[in-house]
């Protein structure tokens, strides 16, 4: 059945399912063209924040932070953050440890669970969002290797967010910047 419609509202759909809306969540409406889910209006910038940015630091912590527009058509299901650039393709993730809140880096509010896992070969990292991310919110995810690059450089990783839905459509976000510096005491 081809065409553009509308879906139900997403958290009529959740709610079916049996799963919690967060509170003060606002279901967003779908869009479906050809039996896929779209954004209206997908996120289109990416912040990516550590504070610990020298070579093989361990356990650092990397915040990605995306803001959905009011507007977004639907609420955010998964996000992908996939290494492009930098000398060292071989610095793991722990997917395990990986976590999520509304907001900012270090002024985040409610945390919402996450799911994560890491493809060493692709060097992709894939979050999904059992509990929808509603259009308006900003959310920060926390990803943290098990140590930093252990070669200086700026680390690019694409960043690709899909919308809560059946057969979502993923929209680029934006490239996600890592500076790892040489650890030099003068």
């Amino acid at each position: 059945m081809g065409g553009i419609r509308c879906l139900h509202r997403v958290g009529l759909i959740v709610l079916m399912m049996g799963l919690p809306l967060l509170p003060g969540a606002v279901p967003a409406q779908a869009v479906e063209i050809s039996g896929a889910t779209l954004f209206v209006k997908a996120p289109w910038q990416v912040e990516l924040v550590t504070y610990y940015s020298t070579v093989g630091y361990p356990q650092p912590e990397y915040y990605i932070t995306l803001t959905l527009d009011p507007e977004a058509g639907a609420s955010l299901g998964r996000f992908t953050f996939r290494q492009i650039r930098g000398a060292d393709r071989h610095f793991p993730f722990a997917p395990e440890r990986t976590s999520a809140f509304f907001g900012r880096p270090r002024h985040g509010g409610a945390r919402l669970p996450v799911r994560a896992r890491f493809d060493n070969d692709s060097r992709t990292m894939t979050v999904d969002f059992p509990e929808p991310v509603s259009p308006g919110n900003t959310v920060t995810v926390s990803i943290i290797p098990w140590t930093n690059p252990m070669q200086s450089d700026t680390y690019l990783f694409d960043v690709e967010a899909f919308p809560a839905g059946p057969n979502p459509v993923g929209s680029p976000v934006g490239i996600a910047t890592l500076r790892i510096y040489q650890n030099t005491n003068w």
